[in-house]
Order: C-alpha cells, then structure tokens, then sequence
C-alpha cells in the first residue's frame, strides 16, 4: 500500500512537473487603434487586418513575411499563355469557422461581389481588371483578366480580397467567419478582440490556443503593460518608447521596415492647394529630419515620392525639394498669397500623425501658411477625409503594399488628376516584366514628385517589442498584419 502511495506520489509531482514547464499558449497583444469593423472587404482601416488578416481571413494567395506571394487556399494555378486566364486549384477539406465547406462558389462570389458596382471594397480598384470568374468544378476556379495584370497574384494576398461565405458576409462586421487557424470569439468594444485556435483548420495547427488583441490608443500606457506582463507584445511599438524598454533583457526591441509611406495629405482640388507653386512651397517648407526625428525618435527612411526605399523600383528623390523657407516664401508670393494662407489640419490618432503635426504646423507658420490643427478620432477620419474629402492637409501612413496606383484612382481623396499618370499606371498594370515595371515605377515617382501632390515625409519604421520568450512575430511588415500562424512561446 505504501509502495502504491509512493508510486501515485511521484507520478502526480511528475505531472505538475510537465506542466509547470510546458510552453505558453496564450497571447495578449497590444494594438493602438481599435477596427471600425471586423470584415477585412468592406474597410479601409489597417487594423482590421491587423487582427484579422492570415489569422482569421485567408484568400488565394497571401503575402509571406517577406513580401513574396505564397499559396493559401489555392494550392496551385496555372496562367495560360496571353497572361489573362488564371486556372486555381483550391484546397480540399477547409471549412468555414461555422462549419460550412469552401468551395470554387465562394472564391465566385467574393471576387465577383468585390468588383461589383455596389461594391463597397476599399480597394476595388484590385478587382478592376476581373473580365469573369468561372467555376469549373468544385476544387477549380478560371479567373479571365481583360487584359494581362503583373500584379494580379499579389493583389490576390491584399486582406481586401480575402474568401468570405455568401451565408456569412453580410454578418463578418461583427461576427468574422474566415477559414482561418483562428476563429473570432469575441470583441468587448474599447477593449479587446479575442480569438481562439479553430478545431477544424486545414493547415499546420497553431501553437496558440488564445489570442487576445487589447486595445492601447495612449502610448503612454504601452510600457507599464509591458512591465507588468499584462500586454506581452506590441508589434507596433510607439519609437519614443522604446528607450524605456531597450535595455530590458525580458523583452527584444526589434527594427523593421514596412510598406507605410508617411504624407502631408493635400487635397489637390481645393484652392489655394490646387496651385503647383503652393504645393511646392509645402514641399520646400518641410524639414523632413526634424520631422522624423520628432514624430518616430528617428527612425524613419526619408522619401521623396509614394515608394518604400526597400523595394527594388525605389527612386531616391528627396533632394527635390530640400528644406528651404526662403523658395517656399518665394513660391507663395508667385501665386499670389504674400500676405500668407489659413487652413487646417487634420490628425487622426497615431502619435506620428499627432507628433508630426505639430511639428509641421511650426514648420509651415514659418513660411506664412497658418494651420489650425484639428484632432480627429480614426472613424472621423475615414468618414470625413477618406470619404467625404472634407479636409485641407491631413498626416496619415498608407501603409498597404505597392500601392502607388492610388494616386490614378478616380475620386480618391487626394483629388489629383493627372493623365499623364495614369497612362504610366495602365500600363503598369499590362506589364509583368520586372525590369520595364520597375522602369515605370520610376517614371510615375517622379511625376508625384514634379506634381508635389502631398509632402512626402518618410517609411514609417516597424518597431516591434514583445516578450523575449515570444518566437515567430514578424520583423518587417510587408503588409498591414500581425500574423500568428508561426508565433510560440519558447519551451
């Protein structure tokens, strides 16, 4: 009996033992801003696919850390010879977080629903060059483009055109059902977005059975999370708090790159803006060191027109207008405004919009153009700027991938029209040999530039800070996300 009891003794300390050592399967994350919503087709907002986008959502392709185009629910595609026809062979045995199967339907009708004319997809213009979408069988989707598109794989891995279930789309603002390793359990509004390991994923389990987003819009409010172990990473760190943890062997610090082109947005079309000689006297009034030195503790890449010096068409265009009061006066004296111009400015949330600001405003007083400065929150933001075009100057970070075809987009609230442009973008869009798109992405650079169609500022940095147990967070950030599908605690 005694021999029993010591025999049972050893295996309950050895059970507590493993336990006691096993790796973490929880994680809370810190985000600054909170989604709008929760559905990665309908918004615009980058933290949508902050929490969603690869954990929850997954498309045809997805975009891998370092900015290449990997299979997700296509397993494989074949394009034919002329570049317009695209055959997908998609994934067997996936299912939706409630239960339903995916098929060739729902690549259907998601793609044709993001291109629809009703369409509300930030980014319809993606789907512009669909002709149609085919379903040949239930594992094979024939995607016909009017015309061949270098881009189209990649534009497949934007969260904008992520699969969603015709039964569940109208609902995904809420209650997000993907085909995911995570689905959606909850969101306290202000607070958190949870999600949790799903059960039925086709892929590679998920060493993280929980995962909670916490929402922290006051960077202040970061570091004492982190301390505490209430919060064990952000991966968007504020750069003027990282002083306060860098030296702290519990966490690593972590400096990346990231596709976010930081601007002075102008709205080209509202006077006195629509003059050249005003945007350019923006453009000679910013000192962009000072700038970054202020509003990202000097972190940021300097960059002279709408392209991340990481990428290999990236033209270095920031001597164009070097920082210099006395053009930037001359400037507005050519177009007619020496007695000084009054607008505003409005910031959204994040500390380098808000940091940034200020600095700016100081800067543009110095040349005679006086700002009032306008706090808005992200969701004013969208309706009022992004929307509505309601604004004169605005700071904000496009932060998604390759997008400088924005600026040919047809009512986009940059309110620039330019021909010239937009013909260099169409043909962009016909061409998939590197070298000749790399030549046209120069080309269109330097128009924005010639144009001085916003103050182009800098690459905002990604600094990461999270537990230095913590394995498989992303250094860079290709793409707007915080993908987890790697991420473990060490053992």
């Amino acid at each position: 009996m005694k021999l029993w009891k010591t025999i049972l003794a050893a295996a309950v300390l050895a059970l507590a033992g493993s336990q006691a050592f096993a790796a973490r399967t929880d994680l809370v994350i810190g985000i600054t801003l909170e989604p709008p919503h929760l559905d990665p087709t309908a918004g615009a907002a980058a933290a949508i696919d902050e929490v969603l986008y690869a954990n929850v959502f997954e498309g045809l392709t997805r975009i891998g850390p370092n900015g290449e185009v990997l299979p997700d629910l296509a397993e494989s595609w074949a394009i034919s010879d002329d570049g317009k026809v695209y055959t997908f062979k998609l994934r067997t045995g996936v299912k939706f977080h409630d239960g339903s199967d995916f098929d060739a339907g729902d690549v259907k009708f998601s793609l044709d629903r993001a291109r629809a004319d009703n369409s509300v997809n930030a980014q319809k213009a993606l789907f512009a060059a669909i002709d149609t979408v085919e379903v040949v069988d239930p594992t094979t989707v024939k995607v016909t483009l009017k015309n061949p598109q270098g881009s189209f794989l990649y534009n497949l891995g934007w969260g904008d055109a992520v699969i969603v279930a015709p039964e569940s789309a109208d609902t995904n603002k809420e209650k997000p059902i993907g085909t995911g390793p995570f689905k959606f359990q909850s969101w306290a509004k202000g607070s958190s977005i949870t999600l949790v390991k799903s059960d039925t994923y086709w892929g590679a389990p998920v060493f993280l059975d929980k995962a909670e987003f916490r929402i922290v819009p006051d960077a202040a409010a970061a570091v004492p999370a982190l301390l505490s172990g209430d919060i064990q990473a952000f991966p968007f760190f504020d750069p003027d708090s990282v002083a306060q943890v860098k030296d702290d062997p519990r966490f690593k610090v972590v400096i990346g790159s990231t596709e976010g082109e930081t601007i002075l947005a102008i709205n080209n079309k509202k006077p006195p803006f629509d003059k050249l000689e005003v945007r350019q006297a923006i453009a000679f009034a910013l000192d962009r060191k000072a700038i970054i030195d202020g509003a990202s503790a000097g972190l940021g890449v300097p960059i002279g027109s709408h392209m991340s010096p990481a990428s290999k068409a990236y033209v270095d265009l920031t001597g164009l207008y070097p920082h210099n009061v006395d053009k930037a006066k001359e400037l507005l004296k050519q177009a007619g405004f020496e007695n000084g111009i009054k607008a505003t400015l409005k910031l959204p949330p994040p500390s380098y919009a808000r940091l940034g600001g200020e600095i700016i405003a100081s800067q543009l007083r110095d040349v005679g153009i006086d700002l009032e400065i306008i706090p808005v929150e992200w969701a004013q933001w969208l309706d009022q700027v992004f929307t509505k075009k309601d604004y004169d100057l605005t700071i904000v970070s496009h932060t998604e991938p390759n997008d400088i075809d924005i600026y040919s987009r047809e009512d986009y609230y940059f309110n620039y029209d330019n021909p010239a442009f937009d013909k260099i973008i169409a043909e962009l869009n016909l061409t998939s040999d590197d070298a000749k798109r790399n030549t046209l992405l120069g080309e269109a650079q330097k128009i924005l530039a010639d144009d001085a169609v916003v103050g182009f500022l800098y690459e905002l940095p990604k600094v990461g800070v999270w537990d230095a147990k913590l394995q498989g967070l992303w250094e860079n950030a290709p793409i707007q996300a915080n993908d987890l599908t790697k991420v473990k605690w060490a053992d």
